[in-house]
């Protein structure tokens, strides 16, 4: 499985890379009210916060950021580097109770 390796090139060079949607996150996203822009705001701008390196079938990333509105927003990208894609797995709006105030940690 590969891992994980210049992942911020990949981030800051978005252009290179084909962003797919999978099915689950397309339909998170219309029962949430979140639109694509939104997603690749976040994948621009937001921030790392944790990595998968060992997912199957491809090491993933859960990014966070924010909605052009100010709506925190949560993005769970898969690497396809082969390939030059960004997967996109889910999108959520985190729940407050379960992270920090800037939703960048889980509390514990």
């Amino acid at each position: 499985m590969p891992k994980l390796t210049g992942l911020i090139e990949m981030m800051e060079d978005l252009r290179n890379y084909a962003i797919e949607y999978r099915i689950h996150a397309t339909r998170r996203m219309f029962e949430r009210n979140i639109d694509e822009n939104d997603v690749e705001r976040t994948l621009k701008q937001g921030e790392v916060i944790e990595r998968y390196d060992e997912d199957f079938p491809l090491p993933s990333v859960l990014i966070s950021g924010r909605t052009t509105g100010g709506r925190p927003l949560h993005v769970v990208v898969g690497i396809n580097t082969p390939e030059r894609k960004f997967i996109i797995i889910t999108v959520y709006e985190p729940d407050p109770p379960r992270w920090t105030k800037d939703f960048s940690r889980r509390k514990t």
